[in-house]
């Protein structure tokens, strides 16, 4: 009947669902060859009937019907079969239950066959006999078949066996055991990861969901417009209009994400909310089998075989509640991975669309945060959403039953209910504001941590991390509490949850009892009531923790729908036109720009024409919109009015270099093509092979973050470089030049920029501050404040005697020596590289390596996060209690050992009062009784408050230590560290790590320590009960153990292997944000995008065996929990006799509780497995190598030392590393008083290394530096270097106060600061803004200039005013007129101090005391400049090249 019914709609499913033909295989032709022997079995029997027992057919017409109709069954079982290969469909729940049925149906007669064989004898009727026997046979055979799947239509490699599992197997989660094994034997590595399933891609789920989110954003827009137009034009909303306006804005983004991602992932979802709702049926059936078990047990002359039904049924109706629950869970989790997959896509793609006024609202920490801590939020959401729903529905019909048993005393139990939840409902209130609070510290910190990571080389220079120490603590310090007060409000929850049960029971039995004293507890009312108690405590305990999901994930809907909603850049910004070749490359008319759409404009009226093939050069002062033009021409900025032209393709060179963690080659080549003899040329052209010599790998040396290891002049001409080789048609060019030597620089405008470079024949726009190129321009452009105050040739502007010729006079002294001649011919010979030694010279990989070094890992330089292979080892918990400390270890452990032993009690007091005799149709001393109950539960309740705040106390006590280390031994690390240590992995120790030790690991242990507590109890009971189910529980302990040690090794290697790829995906963002600018300008959004989706699709490969690893393990635990109900139920009915109803009903009902404890157990002890590795990790840096102290206790060190500022070298050697060439080698030299030195020489010279080495940023390796004749390295790092100050060449800011930023340790008084600033010529930069010093620096200081942030640099060092001032490169990002201001600033402030600098414009030293001329890690030369002119040695060559003699 069922396959009749069903068969044409199945029919109709599988001719829509197409999934390729399968080849018939031998499990396909064994089912067909069976199944015709079944049919023929009914047609046999069909003639058998007619021939033999033709006389009686005439009365049972139904003998003769029932083998044809079996029969015709059998054969369209076998056309399915068929249909089903031709379809592609491998295995079927469909025929599976119709064979299911079929066997269930035949056991009836089986029986009775049975019985006739027994009584009567096989020789009666020994033919019919044998039919059925066989008959049955081949059914059973074909149940077995169907539990496989047929083999899969040809496919890819290393599919999920999820695809070619049968529909048993899926059920059962057994297509997962092979790696499980896997995992046991070896520990897992990428490699053995099986390929996500197509629907899982990013590629699939976000194509589809992209296009929905467009049309679902544009229809939001067209309301906002609309609401806009409808306020009345000039009229200002009151503010508190505005912020509404504002809510009902994010609000309604955040249910336009939530509706977007319901239609794509909303129907599979569907499918799992059916299972859960089969799940609560066969949940309640099992409290009614269990009143008809107790039921059997009172009546005396009951038939055995129904207790042994009951018995079994309760086993079968157990099984399947756990199969649908993990049915569910598996949906829930697929579905959440999706979500995940789908979010992270759209806002990776937002990031690279948004435009400049709303990225700067929020910082790369927020946006990263947005894809780790909120897309985890709607995951948890997915997968406790139903139970907002379901739980009140589960509670009514608890109550329901419970009334039936109990009758209106269950209303005393629903009192109960409704004081518990609004006590629940205010905490989780509480602890949802208390959160807010926490993450906002948390987002406070891990910002701060970033920044910290950022700008580390500036805070070891400056000696400032102390101070920035401090300030990561008070944000710790305040998250802590804000998580403490947290932590002791869940306490009380989790206390009342905990005793939920004994307070209800409590309740309804109590009133049931003093109502009435005919009213009599039976064990019949206690245990089924207690069974039902126990089902309401599930709903019970999902719903508050739904409600606060939902609420988080709420929070977190509207954060991603405000920032997927942002403002993005508009396509019209600029008009984009085909190549033509005459006409205009750029053309901007009558413009005005600006950042923001409110702000003041940037730029105003700007009319600029550049003709095709063009060289426009841009000039003007620090802060005068020269970088702004090339945004506008990029449409990166608002477009107030006007219009912009580009034709044809762009390729732009941003200001400050932005280099991708990859290979040179691959920063070079961009994602092009590789082109060999173009690449060559493009890489001489910018001067970049006398570098690639240097590097260890060539150009397959990998650069680090934000090109850690590249020089600020590699970077430039990296990025450069990258430029060139896209043969783009139009070149916008933001000071190139400016970071590399006077030398250097006109190679590249003459191979490159100039006349006759390889550009030649292309649009360029340059902005420059080098005068010397300013001649060879076609047109120049001069911005003063936002506007084009005049253009024209270079010859033109000069005639006109306006502000430009008065500033080309002014330093055309400067520019005497720089100006351009046609003998750069001959210059061409000399070898070249900008005069800057990269950072860590001659980089090799980190690790210690032997001398022949396998040339692939050369120039790998970034130590991948790895991860950790085996079981956590037994330390990391040793490592983690011990930092709890014994005194609250023990106390914990006897707590629970009481609130257990208090629970047991009253449990084995029910029971004895339920055995209590009836005397008169009462019982006596209930008053009594229900005292001592309630006494017990109540000493309960206490003792479980108590272990909750005592694990939690402990745990923070924990977290704090832990972080306290973490961030004690990061900043103690020397500068290589950094170098080699991505920032996203430590970013990820501060945020993803702490956070899980902060919450996780407590949480973790209260529910394990619990769980393991409940479990001896019940043990206890079942045995206390029947000693004998002792026989049952040890061969199942075993086999949990062996489960349970099988997937913990393979869960703890899947949880690595997924937080290890995690990073990279943030990693990978960190830099998409950075660069957006770039990436947009080179038109390569869809190659990041594909990379993005790498990334997370190869995170998302660990994400997926390690959720179904729960379920797999769950699933087979349930199996061993529930043949501990079997064991308890069958063995209480071999006992009737000898048992009692109220203690067989205590170990019935205990014993139902333990599938849900075996799995909550495995779940929390993997829980704190998993996040144990998080100390682990936390741990990790505890071992690496350390600078030396900060500070030495006891120092003799004069408080004004150094007082006359003679620093001494003595045979001082450096190496970045050991085995690795001399940096340095035998520098002997002594620098006096008050002198001034400069010190010069080519890439690679060591002239950095001889800064570094005066700071200790590399300890010597040989000799000694001594400065007023103290061996520096005899005292503290920070007592070292807060008396001496450097300019550095890369102007760091941090977010906060410009105040802060000078000043950190709040030293100075404002008038110290305000004329320090006066002195930097920021003064009156600085009093027009509007807080003045407390001006609010965005991250990295990204709301000033370069130059205006240089100068700030600059104001840092007038402000310490020490007597050794160490200039790097400092004047790089100036224009010429702030670099004379600044270099005569350095000559009238720090005259009677010692100052050294890395010369980069040889004029700047030409009146100093002594030059040093390095050479490969020796001097070569050293005089005053004149003698080392009249030497005519080195310095006299690099003077004649750059035209100063």
């Amino acid at each position: 009947f069922y396959l009749w019914l069903l068969a044409p709609f199945y029919a109709l499913k599988l001719y829509c669902h197409d999934c390729g033909c399968i080849r018939i295989s031998t499990l396909c032709t064994a089912k067909t060859v069976l199944g015709f022997l079944l049919a023929s079995f009914g047609f046999v029997e069909f003639f058998y009937i007619l021939l033999e027992r033709s006389h009686e057919i005439q009365n049972h017409m139904v003998f003769l019907l029932s083998p044809i109709i079996r029969s015709l069954t059998v054969v369209l079982a076998i056309c399915i079969i068929q249909l089903e290969r031709i379809r592609g469909c491998r295995s079927s729940i469909f025929l599976f239950l119709f064979w299911v049925l079929a066997v269930v149906c035949s056991l009836v007669p089986l029986r009775a066959k049975i019985q006739l064989v027994m009584y009567e004898g096989i020789t009666t009727d020994i033919v019919r006999y044998t039919a059925f026997f066989s008959y049955f046979s081949l059914q059973l055979a074909q149940l077995f078949l169907c539990c496989f799947a047929d083999q899969p239509p040809e496919g890819k490699t290393n599919p999920c066996p999820v695809k070619d599992a049968s529909f048993l197997s899926k059920m059962l989660f057994w297509w997962f055991t092979g790696l499980v094994v896997k995992g046991y034997r070896t520990p897992l590595e990428a490699g053995d990861l099986w390929n996500l399933r197509e629907e899982d891609t990013s590629d699939k789920i976000i194509s589809d969901l992209e296009e929905e989110w467009t049309t679902e954003c544009a229809k939001l827009q067209q309301q906002e417009k609309t609401m806009a137009a409808g306020v009345a034009l000039g009229t200002r909303l009151p503010d508190q209009a505005q912020i509404l306006r504002k809510l009902q804005k994010e609000q309604s983004s955040g249910f336009c994400l939530l509706r977007t991602l319901a239609r794509n992932f909303g129907p599979y979802f569907l499918t799992g909310t059916m299972c859960i709702i089969f799940h609560d049926f066969f949940m309640f059936a099992i409290p009614q089998v269990l009143s008809l078990l107790l039921g059997f047990m009172n009546e005396e002359d009951a038939p055995l075989w129904k207790g042994y039904f009951y018995a079994t049924l309760m086993f079968l109706l157990s099984c399947l509640q756990s199969l649908f629950n993990h049915q569910y869970m598996y949906t829930c989790f697929t579905v959440g991975m999706r979500v995940k997959t789908a979010v992270m896509g759209l806002v990776y793609r937002k990031s690279l669309v948004i435009n400049s006024a709303s990225r700067r609202t929020c910082t790369v920490g927020e946006i990263v945060n947005l894809v780790s801590a909120d897309t985890q939020k709607l995951m948890d959401f997915v997968v406790y959403f139903n139970a907002v729903w379901l739980a009140p529905i589960e509670i009514a019909l608890c109550l329901f039953f419970l009334w039936q048993h109990l009758g209106p005393s269950a209303l005393a139990g629903i009192a109960t209910v409704i004081l518990i939840f609004p006590l629940n409902g205010f905490i989780a209130k509480k602890r949802s504001k208390l959160q807010e609070v926490q993450m906002k510290f948390m987002d406070g910190r891990i910002k701060l941590m970033n920044e910290i990571l950022n700008g580390i080389k500036i805070l070891k220079f400056y000696a400032w991390e102390k101070a920035f120490l401090e300030q990561v603590l008070g944000y710790r310090e305040k998250e802590l509490k804000a998580l403490k007060k947290s932590q002791i409000l869940y306490s009380i929850s989790i206390a009342s949850f905990n005793s939920s049960t004994f307070l209800i029971a409590f309740a309804m039995f109590g009133v049931y009892v003093l109502i009435d004293d005919k009213n009599v507890l039976d064990a019949q009312k206690v245990f089924v009531s207690m069974a039902l108690i126990n089902i309401l405590k599930t709903p019970l305990s999902q719903l508050p923790f739904a409600m606060s999901t939902t609420m988080q994930a709420i929070v977190s809907l509207k954060r991603l729908g405000k920032y997927l909603c942002s403002e993005e850049l508009k396509d019209d910004n600029v008009a984009k036109a085909p190549l033509s070749t005459d006409g205009e490359g750029v053309l901007i008319d009558n413009g005005t720009f600006s950042w923001t759409k409110e702000g003041p404009p940037c730029l105003k009226r700007i009319n600029v024409c550049v003709p095709q093939g063009s060289l426009v050069a841009v000039v003007g002062h620090v802060g005068s919109g020269k970088s702004s033009l090339l945004s506008a021409m990029l449409g990166e900025t608002e477009k107030r009015s006007g219009s912009v032209s580009i034709k044809g393709s762009v390729a732009y060179v941003p200001q400050q270099a932005w280099i991708q963690n990859a290979t040179v080659q691959d920063n070079v080549m961009f994602g092009r093509e590789k082109q060999k003899t173009w690449y060559q040329r493009v890489l001489d052209a910018c001067a970049l092979l006398p570098d690639l010599e240097i590097l260890p790998a060539g150009d397959s040396t990998e650069i680090g973050e934000k090109g850690l290891n590249l020089s600020g002049g590699q970077k430039q001409r990296v990025s450069l470089a990258r430029a060139v080789y896209r043969k783009a048609d139009v070149y916008l060019l933001d000071d190139p030049l400016s970071a590399v030597d006077a030398h250097v620089g006109q190679h590249i405008f003459d191979k490159v920029i100039g006349p006759k470079g390889v550009l030649r024949d292309k649009t360029r726009v340059l902005v420059t501050h080098g005068m010397s190129f300013l001649p060879q321009a076609d047109l120049i452009l001069v911005l003063v404040d936002g506007e084009i105050t005049e253009s024209g040739s270079y010859q033109e502007l000069l005639s006109r005697h306006g502000a430009f010729a008065d500033f080309i006079h002014t330093f055309a002294s400067n520019d005497r020596k720089e100006s351009v001649t046609e003998t750069a011919a001959q210059r061409g010979r000399t070898s070249l590289g900008d005069t800057n030694s990269t950072n860590l010279q001659g980089m090799e990989p980190m690790s210690e390596i032997d001398e022949e070094q396998v040339p692939e890992d050369l120039g790998k330089l970034m130590e991948v996060d790895k991860a950790h292979t085996g079981r956590v080892r037994l330390e990391m918990y040793m490592e983690y209690f011990k930092t709890i400390g014994m005194a609250f270890i023990i106390p914990i452990v006897f707590l629970y050992a009481f609130q257990q032993g208090a629970s047991l009690a009253y449990n084995y007091w029910l029971s004895l009062w339920a055995d209590e005799p009836i005397v008169n149709g009462t019982q006596v001393d209930t008053d009594m009784k229900l005292a001592v109950y309630g006494a017990l539960g109540f000493a309960q309740g206490i003792a479980i408050f108590g272990t909750t705040v005592a694990i939690s106390v402990g745990g923070i006590i924990a977290s704090r230590h832990l972080h306290m280390d973490l961030l004690k031994n990061v900043l103690h690390s020397p500068m290589s560290f950094f170098e080699t240590t991505p920032s996203g992995n430590l970013l990820n120790r501060f945020a993803k790590e702490i956070d899980a030790i902060d919450c996780m690991i407590p949480d973790g242990l209260k529910m394990m320590l619990g769980y393991l507590f409940k479990l001896m109890e019940v043990c206890i009971i079942v045995m206390l009960a029947t000693p004998f189910a002792a026989v049952v529980i040890l061969p199942l302990a075993i086999l949990y153990a062996f489960v349970q040690s099988f997937y913990v090794a393979t869960s703890c290697q899947l949880r690595r292997l997924e937080s290890v790829s995690r990073s990279p995906i943030y990693t990978h963002f960190n830099e998409t944000v950075q660069g957006a600018s770039v990436i947009r300008a080179f038109g390569e959004q869809h190659r990041f995008i594909v990379q993005a989706n790498k990334r997370i699709d190869f995170n998302q490969t660990s994400y997926f065996p390690r959720f179904v690893a729960t379920r797999w393990l769950a699933v087979n635990l349930e199996f061993v929990g529930n043949g501990v109900v079997l064991a308890a139920a069958i063995l209480s009915v071999m006992g009737k006799d000898t048992l009692s109803p109220g203690i067989v009903g205590l170990a019935v009902s205990h014993s139902l509780q333990v599938t849900g404890i075996l799995s909550w157990i495995v779940r929390s002890w993997t829980d704190v497995e998993n996040n144990i590795v998080s100390v682990e990790r936390v741990k990790e840096y505890a071992d690496t190598a350390k600078e030396a102290v900060w500070t030495v206790e006891g120092s003799s060190l004069p408080l004004a030392w150094p007082q006359t500022g003679t620093i001494e070298f003595q045979d001082y050697g450096l190496q970045y590393r050991k085995g690795l060439d001399w940096a340095l080698k035998g520098i002997t030299l002594k620098i006096q008083e008050r002198e001034k030195v400069g010190i010069v020489g080519r890439t690679g010279a060591g002239k950095s290394s001889l800064a570094l080495g005066i700071f200790r940023i590399l300890e010597a390796a040989k000799g000694e530096i001594y400065i007023d004749g103290v061996n520096i390295a005899e005292i503290g790092l920070h007592d070292l270097r807060s008396r001496i100050t450097i300019i550095p060449q890369d102007p760091v800011l941090f977010s906060g106060s410009l105040r802060m930023n000078l000043d950190p340790f709040n030293t100075y008084t404002d008038e110290e600061i305000w004329s320090s600033l006066e002195l930097a010529h920021l003064k009156n930069f600085v009093s027009n803004l509007p807080d003045k010093l407390n001006y609010e620096c965005s991250e990295g200081g990204e709301n000033l200039s370069l130059g205006q942030r240089q100068l700030v640099c600059l104001a840092r060092a007038l402000l310490r005013k020490t007597k050794i001032l160490v200039l790097d490169e400092a004047t790089a990002a100036v224009d010429l007129e702030t670099d004379t201001l600044i270099q005569s600033t350095i000559r009238q402030q720090f005259e009677d101090c010692t100052v050294l600098t890395i010369a980069h414009r040889l004029n700047t030293i030409m009146d100093y005391t002594r030059v040093i001329v390095m050479d490969k890690g020796h001097i070569s030369e050293m005089d005053s400049p004149t003698n080392l002119i009249s030497n005519r040695g080195q310095f006299y060559r690099m003077c004649r090249e750059a035209r100063l003699v």
